[in-house]
C-alpha cells in the first residue's frame, strides 16, 4: 500500500460524497433489486455488517452485467465544486486519497478525468470471469468490506481530514482528526459525540479548510 509523508492528507468517500447520489446503492438496486431490498435495510439497522451485506449483494450480480455497471456509474453526476476543490488541494500540496466501499472499476472510470490530481484510489476489486461477480477486496477487516480507517492509518500524516456521508464512513470519521460530514453520517457521529463540519458541496469544504487551517 502506498505510503507518503505529508503534513496533512484528505481521505474522501466516493458514493454520495463525490457523486451526488449514492452510486453503489443505486447500482445494486438496479442490478440485484431483490437482494438489495432485503440486505440494505439490515445494513442500515446494523443487523448485518457491511462486510456481509456488500458481499451478498455483489456476488448475486451476473458477471455479464459488469460492463453495464461501469457504464451506469459514468452517467452519475459529480457534486458541485469537486474539480475546483482538487485544484485547491493540489495548489496547497495536500494529497487526496479516495476510499470507497464500492467497486474499483466504478470509481476509477468516473474519476478518470481527475486522475492526475488524486494520490490513490482504494476500493473493492472484482473477478468477473465466473457466472457471478466475485469480490476480491484487499481491505477487508472487522465488519467492513473496505476497512477505511485501516487504510487511512497506513499513510503517514500529521493531520487527517475525512469527508463522507454515510454509515460506510463511520469508522473513518471516528479515526480522523477532522471530519466533513453530510447526513446520515452526521447522525452516527452525533451519537458518538464526534465533532464535525457540515457541508453541502466541495466549495464549502475548500473555503472551510482555507479559513481554519494554516496553509
Amino acid at each position: 500500500m502506498c505510503k507518503i509523508d505529508a503534513n496533512r492528507i484528505v481521505f474522501c468517500d466516493f458514493d454520495g460524497t463525490i457523486t451526488v447520489a449514492e452510486t453503489f446503492v443505486a447500482m445494486v438496486t438496479r442490478f440485484t433489486p431483490e437482494v438489495a431490498a432485503l440486505v440494505l435495510p439490515e445494513i442500515y439497522a446494523k443487523r448485518l455488517t457491511l462486510r456481509q451485506g456488500v458481499r451478498q449483494m455483489l456476488e448475486s450480480i451476473p458477471s455479464a452485467s459488469y460492463a453495464d455497471i461501469i457504464e451506469f456509474t459514468r452517467s452519475q453526476p459529480i457534486r458541485a465544486g469537486f474539480e475546483e476543490f482538487l485544484d485547491f488541494l493540489k495548489n496547497q500540496q495536500i494529497p487526496i486519497v479516495i476510499i470507497s466501499g464500492g467497486l474499483h472499476g466504478m470509481v476509477s472510470s468516473t474519476l478518470a478525468p481527475y486522475a492526475d490530481k488524486i494520490e490513490a484510489i482504494h476500493a473493492i476489486d472484482i473477478n468477473s470471469s465466473g457466472t457471478y461477480l466475485q469480490v476480491k477486496s484487499r481491505y477487508e477487516g472487522g465488519t467492513e468490506m473496505v476497512a477505511k480507517a485501516q487504510i487511512m492509518a497506513s499513510y503517514r500524516a500529521d493531520e487527517t481530514i475525512a469527508i463522507g456521508d454515510s454509515i460506510t464512513d463511520w469508522n473513518l470519521a471516528l479515526a480522523a482528526d477532522y471530519v466533513f460530514a453530510r447526513p446520515p453520517l452526521t447522525e452516527y457521529l452525533d451519537a458518538q459525540n464526534k465533532p464535525y463540519f457540515t457541508w453541502n458541496d466541495f466549495t464549502d469544504i475548500r473555503d472551510c479548510i482555507a479559513k481554519n487551517y494554516k496553509l
